[in-house]
C-alpha cells in the first residue's frame, strides 16, 4: 500500500503530549494552562494535543459536565474552558516556543443537541423507528450521515476554520476508521492545501496509513498489559512488533503509549496496568521505531484515574519526579538520527543475549550513529551476556552520562524492570 500524503517533515522527529484542559488545573482553562507550556518545553514536549475543546451536549450529557467527545458546535470553544480568541493566543504561545498544536477531531458523531440536529436533521443517520441514534451504544451521542454529501462539505469546512481562524497544525481524529477513508481523502486534500498538517489517527487499520500519518498501537498496549498479568511471554509479546513491521508501510509513523485519557480513565493507570514496568515500557515508547505520546500528569507521576465527566483536578505538588527521565529521552530521540520514525535508512534490529526469554535488546541505527536499548522484562534482577557482534563499542550511558563499553561476552546486570539507553 503506498500512502497518498508525505507525512510533514517535523513529524518524524517529534513527540506527543495530551493536554487534559478540564483536569489540568483548578479553573480548567486555556489561560491557566499556558503557564505550563514553559515547563513542557523544558520538558522536550514538542506538540500539544489538546482533547475536544468545542462545546459539550446538555441533553443526554453523562456525569455534571458531559463528555468532550459530545459536541455541540464545530466551530466554537467550550465556554467551560475559554474564549475562541483564549485558544487562538494559546495557540500562538505555544508556537513561539517553536511547539505545534494539534485538536482532537471527532467526526463520526456528535452530541444530541448540536445545532445540525434542527437545522439540518439530514445530516444524520435513523434507525428503523425514524429517531437519532448511535449503532455503537454510546448514549450521549448520535451518529453522522456520509452518504450526505452536503454535510461532508460542512464538516470539512469546519475543520477548515481551526486552521484559519487559530493556526493549528493537525488534527488527532477520534475513531477514524468509523469514519469512510474517502472522506478523510477530501478532507487532507483540502486542508493540506490550506496549510501542511499533521494527521493522527485513532486506528490500527492499515488502510488508513493511505491517508493519516500515524496510527495507534492498541494492540503493543494490550499486550503488554497481558504480558505483565502473566498470560504471555516475551517471545509472544514481540510476535506482536513482528506483525507490525510485516503488515504495516515502512514509513508509517505508529504512535507508543503507556497511558492516555481513555485508558487513564476506564482502564487504569499505567501503574494499575503495569506496576514497576511503567517506566521500563515508557523507555521502550520513546526509543522504538514510532512516535512516544506522554498523557497529562504522567511526569509527576500521576497516580490516580481522572474522572471523565466530572471535575476532577490533576494533584499537582510542584514536584516533577519524572521530569528528567522524559527530558532525557525525548531530546534524545530529537538529537539523533537513528530513533527518526519510519526512517527507512535507519534500520531496527534485535541483539542477541544470553537472556533473550527475559531481555529484550535492540540497536538503532543510521550511519555512524547507534542507540542501544536494554530492557529487563522481568520482575528479577537479570544477568547477561551481549552474544551479537553488531553491539560492542564505547557508549554513553544517557541517564548518568558515564561511559560504557559494551562487550561481547562481558557480564552485565539488570535490576527488575530495569533499562539501559546507551548512544553511540
Amino acid at each position: 500500500m503506498t500512502p497518498l500524503f508525505k507525512p510533514v517533515e517535523w513529524s518524524r522527529t517529534t513527540n506527543l503530549y495530551e493536554v487534559n484542559i478540564r483536569q489540568y488545573t483548578p479553573e480548567g482553562t486555556f489561560s491557566a494552562f499556558a503557564p505550563a507550556l514553559y515547563r513542557l518545553k523544558d520538558m522536550g514536549v514538542e506538540v500539544l494535543w489538546f482533547m475536544p475543546i468545542t462545546p459539550i451536549s446538555k441533553e443526554v450529557r453523562q456525569g455534571t459536565l458531559g463528555s468532550y467527545y459530545a459536541c455541540s458546535d464545530y466551530t466554537s470553544t467550550n465556554p467551560e474552558f475559554g474564549t475562541l480568541d483564549d485558544f487562538r493566543k494559546l495557540v500562538q504561545q505555544a508556537h513561539s516556543l517553536g511547539m505545534k498544536v494539534i485538536i482532537d477531531w471527532v467526526a463520526n458523531h456528535t452530541g444530541w443537541d448540536h445545532w445540525w440536529t434542527e437545522k439540518h436533521p439530514g445530516y444524520y443517520v435513523r434507525n428503523a423507528e425514524g429517531k437519532f441514534y448511535d449503532k455503537h451504544g454510546w448514549h450521549d451521542v448520535i451518529d453522522l450521515n456520509f452518504y450526505n454529501n452536503h454535510m461532508r462539505r460542512d464538516l470539512i469546512e469546519a475543520m477548515k476554520f481551526w486552521v484559519t481562524s487559530c493556526d493549528i497544525d493537525g488534527f488527532r481524529c477520534d475513531m477514524a476508521h468509523l469514519v469512510p477513508l474517502d472522506f478523510w481523502r477530501t478532507a487532507r486534500t483540502e486542508l493540506d492545501a490550506v496549510k501542511p498538517l499533521f494527521w493522527l489517527a485513532e486506528t490500527e487499520n492499515i488502510a488508513y496509513h493511505q491517508v493519516f500519518d500515524a496510527s495507534y498501537t492498541w494492540s503493543w498496549m494490550h499486550q503488554t498489559e497481558h504480558f505483565f498479568k502473566g498470560s504471555i511471554n516475551l517471545n509472544d509479546l514481540l510476535k506482536t512488533l513482528q506483525n507490525y513491521r510485516i503488515n504495516f508501510p515502512p514509513q508509517a509513523l505508529r504512535l507508543y503509549f503507556t497511558a492516555n485519557h481513555d485508558e487513564n480513565s476506564w482502564n487504569g493507570t499505567e501503574y494499575e496496568k503495569y506496576g514497576q514496568a511503567a517506566q521500563m515500557l515508557a523507555v521502550f515508547s520513546c526509543t522504538w521505531d514510532g512516535l512516544p505520546l506522554v498523557y497529562s500528569g504522567q511526569e509527576l507521576p500521576n497516580k490516580k484515574r481522572l474522572k471523565f465527566f466530572d471535575k476532577d483536578t490533576i494533584a499537582w505538588t510542584g514536584q516533577y519526579a519524572l521530569h528528567d527521565f522524559y527530558q532525557t529521552l525525548l531530546n534524545l530521540r530529537k538529537r539523533n538520527p537513528a530513533l527518526h520514525a519510519g526512517d527507512e535508512a535507519a534500520k531496527n534490529f534485535r541483539i542477541k543475549t544470553t537472556a533473550d526469554e527475559n531481555v529484550f535488546c535492540f540497536m538503532r541505527k543510521k550511519e555512524n550513529k547507534r542507540v542501544l536499548v536494554i530492557l529487563n522484562f522481568s520482575a528479577n534482577e537479570r544477568p547477561f551476556e551481549i552474544v551479537d557482534e553488531r553491539a560492542p563499542g564505547a557508549y554513553t550511558d544517557v541517564f548518568t552520562e558515564k561511559r560504557l563499553d559494551v562487550v561481547v561476552g562481558k557480564t552485565m546486570v539488570l535490576a527488575p524492570w530495569d533499562y539501559l539507553v546507551l548512544e553511540q
